[in-house]
């Protein structure tokens, strides 16, 4: 059982002898006991991340070594959902929601075009979302479950507020490597339909404390931060000789 532990704004996932795959700054493929989720305060502009890791673990006492997963949303909104062998946990913010309008000619007023935001630019809203399964995968299996569990993500926010992501999302997807083989992790296996499962009502879940008494930006221009990818690009047949 992934073990998920709340001290002072950071979570601890726990699970002795994983196996993850994490996106983001700490990521990777990465033998750990834990994998942490990080409230970062207002206003935050450190660029020593894995300093800034390493303080806030001390300083609740967290002593297991493993990735994390940085966000300005506060640990009360943190939730998690079960299904059988897997466990997700998310907290989701959307202050800086990123549009993929399907007709960039239509996109209107444009944050992106040729000049997308640096990273000093970039606010930490994000949704972030830690998954794991008491299954064994192999790598190729694991990274099948990111992209279950990435799919799952933009599905859900996407009904709750009409982009598929934030600037900043990160997710982590771990597995049991002694722990029974499952040789896929798509939509339609065990693992990646539980997943699925677990990714959106973790996220709906998060989505509804966080913005119980205040509501969510409709729009990337009514949001405080974000980005439109409008960008138009060239599209070729490759069975095309010219």
């Amino acid at each position: 059982m992934f073990d998920p532990t709340v001290r002072d704004g950071v979570c601890r996932c726990l699970r002795d002898g994983a196996r993850w795959l994490v996106t983001g700054w700490d990521g990777g493929y990465r033998d750990a006991d834990a994998v942490y989720n990080v409230t970062v305060p207002d206003g935050f502009d450190r660029t020593d991340l894995a300093a800034f890791r390493d303080e806030r673990l001390r300083a609740v006492g967290f002593e297991e070594p493993g990735p994390a997963l940085l966000t300005g949303v506060s640990m009360a909104h943190a939730r998690c959902a079960s299904a059988g062998p897997v466990t997700a946990l998310a907290t989701a913010g959307v202050s800086n929601p990123a549009a993929l309008p399907m007709d960039p000619d239509d996109a209107g007023s444009s944050v992106d075009g040729d000049d997308p935001p640096g990273e000093s630019d970039r606010r930490p809203g994000t949704v972030n979302v830690v998954v794991g399964t008491e299954r064994s995968l192999a790598n190729g299996t694991l990274a099948e479950l990111l992209a279950t569990c990435v799919e799952a993500k933009a599905a859900t926010l996407s009904d709750l507020v009409g982009v598929p992501g934030t600037t900043s999302d990160a997710i982590a997807v771990g597995c049991v490597p002694e722990g029974e083989r499952a040789e896929f992790a798509g939509s339609a296996t065990e693992v990646g339909g539980r997943a699925r499962a677990c990714v959106r009502d973790a996220i709906r879940a998060s989505f509804s404390s966080r913005y119980a008494e205040a509501e969510p930006p409709e729009s990337v221009a009514e949001a405080e931060y974000g980005v439109v990818t409008d960008r138009t690009t060239d599209v070729w047949n490759p069975a095309d000789p010219g």
